[in-house]
């Protein structure tokens, strides 16, 4: 089964992890996905912690939750970034609370916190923030790749392949 009817939103800011963006947008393009990169609305483009330059095909300021089928959240230091926008902060939890696919990986899962997902919820992240996801109430998990419902998280870039197998099963749902 295409993609083709679905639409996914990336989040991107400075400081991004290169793989964390590039692979999971190439994926889902290969499977007809339509996917938009979309940003804070303060510039075009922006870099990865290496530099990578990421043009937005928005900013959060033009777009609407119910135009996506779900979010994916990118690590690297940019998710510490994103969270200090309320708008940004209102889509993930519009996004969660419509049912739709809600994907974290790295150091996402600041976003995921910031917008009180993940209360009573299984999640995984990088070791460095599960403190973080556990005050928030979080059942943290290590593991490569964690399925609680409409959100997915996965703790490093080794683990995208399966990160992004399970965003294209429930998209497929």
């Amino acid at each position: 089964m295409s993609l083709s009817a679905k639409k996914i939103a990336i989040l991107v800011e400075d400081l991004y992890q290169v793989l964390e963006v590039w692979y999971p947008l190439l994926r889902l393009k290969e499977e007809g996905c339509g996917v938009d990169l979309i940003g804070t609305g303060n510039k075009d483009t922006y870099g990865s912690k290496e530099g990578y330059p990421a043009k937005v095909d928005a900013s959060i300021e033009e777009v609407d939750p119910k135009d996506f089928d779900g979010v994916i959240i990118p690590g690297g230091f940019a998710p510490d970034i994103l969270r200090r926008y309320p708008r940004i902060v209102q889509f993930v939890k519009k996004i969660h609370d419509d049912g739709k696919v809600v994907a974290a990986i790295c150091h996402g899962g600041w976003l995921l916190v910031s917008a009180d997902i993940v209360r009573e919820r299984k999640a995984t992240c990088f070791f460095a923030i599960k403190d973080d996801l556990i005050a928030a109430g979080a059942d943290y998990v290590d593991e490569e790749v964690v399925v609680d419902s409409n959100i997915i998280t996965s703790r490093k870039p080794e683990d995208l392949p399966a990160f992004v197998v399970e965003i294209i099963k429930q998209l497929k749902q």
